[in-house]
């Protein structure tokens, strides 16, 4: 063996084994996906699937969260919050919430979705018109899932700022539902965009929506903090796995040949593409 072949060892030392960061994970759980399901509109069914099932594990574990709002340990904080948002309400900041809030019901929610559906389509990104549905329709079962699971009572800390509130308290489907929907459609838009500040401009704008949205809620009276907060986390895990199938449609792409005609931009996106196995 000449000296230019002897291997170089390690600085690491002996057994060290690089970490798998969350694009190795990503990637190797598409490779075991390949590996299992044929057809491409399958491997993106059971990805989508066993995202909505790791949510829902996820959502096991934030039960210890929950519990503590069950037994009243999150009490103290909700009201002091409640009560700091009470002394500080006026006529125009009342009218001003009620119209925020309503970013994240289902009167605002669906039309936009069904507006940026329509672009996405005409601008042959069919696929990511597809997720923003499979996203907003994922959000409205996990919260009328955990409403019933939870069932807390709504706050009675002062009067509502709103003539109704339907439904149980926690978490906040207003919440839910608005970072499902913006942080989804803030994904699939960014990456489509060239600029650094087109995207920073997209970002802080949808990350402005879903926050006054959740601040408006408790503003209202009609939820506590701990129950934006709860919709909020919720919302985001769904909302990452949803925008994460473009990068499943991605990894499979070439299962479908045909992809490329309804979702256009496939090579931009967070992951470099690697072929399935």
């Amino acid at each position: 063996m000449s000296p230019t072949d002897r291997p170089v060892p390690s600085r690491h030392g002996a057994g060290y084994r690089p970490s798998r960061g969350p694009r190795q994970s990503l990637t190797g759980l598409f490779g075991w996906i390949g590996d299992h399901v044929r057809g491409f509109h399958a491997a993106l069914g059971l990805f989508l699937t066993l995202g909505l099932v790791v949510v829902a594990l996820a959502l096991l574990l934030f039960v210890g969260t929950a519990a503590l709002v069950a037994e009243g340990a999150t009490q103290r904080f909700d009201q002091s919050i409640l009560l700091w948002l009470d002394a500080r309400s006026t006529p125009r900041l009342d009218t001003a919430a009620v119209q925020l809030t309503a970013l994240g019901s289902i009167y605002v929610t669906v039309p936009v979705a069904i507006i940026a559906s329509i672009l996405f389509w005409e601008t042959r990104h069919r696929y990511s018109a597809g997720l923003l549905w499979i996203s907003l329709g994922g959000g409205w079962l996990l919260s009328s899932l955990l409403k019933a699971v939870f069932a807390r009572p709504r706050p009675d800390i002062f009067e509502w700022r709103v003539a109704y509130a339907g439904d149980s308290s926690y978490p906040s489907g207003h919440s839910l539902s608005a970072m499902v929907l913006y942080a989804t459609l803030a994904y699939l838009t960014v990456r489509l965009e060239s600029t650094r500040l087109a995207k920073g401009l997209t970002v802080a704008t949808f990350a402005a929506v879903i926050l006054v949205v959740g601040v408006s809620r408790a503003y209202l009276g009609v939820h506590y903090p701990s129950d934006v907060i709860g919709g909020f986390l919720v919302g985001f895990a769904w909302a990452t796995i949803c925008a994460l199938g473009i990068e499943a449609i991605r990894y499979f792409r070439t299962r479908a040949p045909a992809v490329a005609i309804h979702e256009k931009d496939l090579d931009r996106g967070v992951l470099p593409e690697t072929p399935p196995r």
